[in-house]
């Protein structure tokens, strides 16, 4: 994930890391990462550099120097403004910017979008749901012109998440799966896999305790033999994002460990 081998900013465990964006992608191939989650905020969403063209020439010059793709972005710019809890010409506003950041990624290559249902994104009443739907329909041609697909990551219990999904497109949209909001909320990779693991186009990694915060990856109370083992039993070839707990200090000798806890976890299966 995007700004984990960067210092905090303003002391958040995620935020776009302005100071430190371009020096990420040579420390990321120093300590042989191939990937990296790109991160939206809501505040100063225009001036981030996927959004300008001279910034995407930026980041394509980077990636190819340093041979890191950027197969995903996760929108916390939609979970700090939710469009549909707001109404006129706000919400169209942010509608604007749902379509604006679709045609960004599909200049970019970018092939899902990480939508967070959860915290101040989270849907509250069944007109919010409904009102999501009829944004998301208006975005659907955007998304098959660019060939992406919109992953929602929530809290939902496994059931109603499969109800959820199942009122949007197999080809537009699908679930992003995140082991340590599953932990925190007592849920069991079997009955969520079971339940929706077919729709599962992208996976956060992280540790967190049953109604806690996150924590150290095998620290907290996500089951990773278990979950990864239910996500092989699918065929899931996607890819395991590190959105794990941060660092005071190292952040990508940090990062690199929890990535062997995880080969080490994937071993085990």
């Amino acid at each position: 994930m995007q700004g984990r081998l960067s210092p905090l900013v303003n002391g958040r465990i995620q935020a776009f890391p302005w100071d430190h964006w371009q020096d990420e992608f040579s420390i990321a191939k120093a300590h042989e990462f191939k990937i990296m989650e790109w991160t939206l905020d809501q505040d100063r969403l225009y001036e981030n550099p996927l959004m300008s063209r001279s910034g995407r020439n930026k980041i394509q010059n980077l990636m190819y120097a340093n041979k890191i793709s950027i197969p995903s972005i996760t929108g916390d710019c939609f979970m700090q403004a939710p469009f549909f809890k707001f109404t006129g010409k706000y919400r169209d506003s942010l509608l604007l910017d749902l379509k604006n950041i679709i045609q960004s990624c599909g200049l970019l290559g970018v092939q899902f979008i990480v939508f967070p249902l959860v915290d101040n994104g989270r849907l509250e009443n069944s007109k919010q749901q409904q009102i999501l739907i009829d944004g998301m329909s208006q975005v659907t041609s955007d998304l098959e012109k660019y060939s992406i697909n919109i992953a929602f990551e929530s809290d939902f219990t496994p059931e109603r998440l499969k109800d959820f999904i199942g009122q949007f497109s197999f080809e537009n949209f699908g679930i992003n799966y995140d082991s340590g909001n599953s932990a925190a909320s007592g849920y069991y990779p079997e009955e969520e896999i079971k339940a929706y693991g077919q729709r599962i186009l992208n996976v956060h990694i992280k540790d967190r305790l049953l109604n806690g915060t996150t924590v150290p990856l095998g620290e907290g109370d996500a089951n990773f033999i278990k979950g990864l083992g239910e996500l092989q039993s699918i065929s899931y070839k996607g890819n395991l994002i590190l959105q794990t707990a941060r660092s005071d200090s190292d952040h990508a000798g940090v990062l690199s460990q929890y990535r062997d806890k995880l080969i080490e976890f994937t071993s085990k299966i």
